[in-house]
């Protein structure tokens, strides 16, 4: 490996609400997508070796991608995430066809991790700031094996236009850590505040400051350990609904604090998110972008070929 921190790159569901990767319209002018804009600001961050959890399907289009960009720059690994990847003695039950969630990525990584790693998805945009943060926590030398991290952003700029979103709320105490993530559905303002709704006729009013999640994690290598001892316990709980049941970081991280195994400081960030949740998102993060290389914080190629 070359030197650097760890970032595993949850990438399984790229492509796969368009039919295939060749129809994921890029956001940049050279063709790239958010994911190459999130590796790029990774890799200037110190992240020196990134693993792309996929799909079987979608290794060879990510190989084809990747592996003469940013593998000029970066150690550059493939996880398959499968859905019979499980601590020995475990198989999965009839009738189920994916894999077991965000918390089953990380630990289909287990080989490739040596040290403390970082975690995103691929179709999130975090911005440097937030990777710069995230890789200077990930480095401090007081940090003991079980101190984590999340990047926290501002709720309000983590919305779209063009529709309602499901968010991650933290509850922060008054020293910076983590106490819980409460998931709130159909996010969006509505009538000059920030609202959400279960049933989408009741809103349920968010504060003005409230800090969102957007699945971007710092952990030691100690964290696998967890997932090892965790999942299976996973597994027996939930054996009646195993046909649908997920295994989420969130809910793997929210657990460790609750048992006092672990704590989470919430890095706060000025960075912007945006994605695209809807179709329609394409070309505001295509005018992000623009923006973006217009001010020089990109190349208006992002690789070099």
């Amino acid at each position: 490996m070359m030197n650097g921190l760890t970032l595993i790159v949850m990438a399984a569901g790229v492509g796969s609400r368009y039919g295939g990767l060749k129809q994921v319209e890029p956001i940049g002018p050279s063709g790239e997508w958010i994911v190459d804009y999130s590796v790029y600001d990774a890799a200037r961050a110190g992240f020196g070796n990134v693993v792309f959890v996929i799909r079987n399907e979608i290794e060879a289009g990510f190989r084809e991608r990747f592996d003469g960009t940013l593998g000029q720059v970066c150690d550059v690994q493939y996880v398959v995430q499968s859905l019979d990847d499980l601590p020995s003695g475990l198989s999965p039950p009839l009738g189920r066809s994916k894999p077991w969630g965000t918390g089953h990525a990380v630990w289909s990584c287990r080989d490739a991790i040596s040290g403390p790693f970082g975690v995103i998805n691929a179709d999130d945009f975090y911005g440097q700031g937030a990777f710069d943060a995230l890789a200077a926590f990930l480095r401090r030398e007081d940090c003991c094996a079980t101190d984590y991290a999340l990047v926290g952003y501002d709720l309000s700029k983590t919305l779209t236009v063009h529709g309602p979103v499901t968010r991650g709320i933290c509850a922060v105490d008054a020293d910076g850590f983590l106490t819980g993530i409460v998931e709130h559905h159909q996010v969006a303002r509505r009538d000059g505040a920030m609202s959400s709704s279960e049933d989408g006729v009741s809103w349920t009013v968010l504060p003005p400051d409230a800090t969102a999640s957007m699945n971007m994690w710092g952990f030691g290598d100690r964290f696998v350990s967890e997932l090892a001892i965790r999942l299976p316990v996973f597994l027996s709980q939930n054996r009646d609904v195993l046909d649908r049941a997920e295994f989420p970081l969130p809910s793997v991280v929210g657990a460790l604090i609750h048992d006092g195994a672990a704590r989470v400081r919430v890095l706060a960030t000025d960075e912007a998110w945006f994605g695209v949740t809807f179709r329609d998102d394409v070309q505001q993060a295509q005018e992000q972008i623009a923006r973006r290389i217009d001010s020089g914080q990109y190349p208006a190629r992002l690789w070099s070929t």
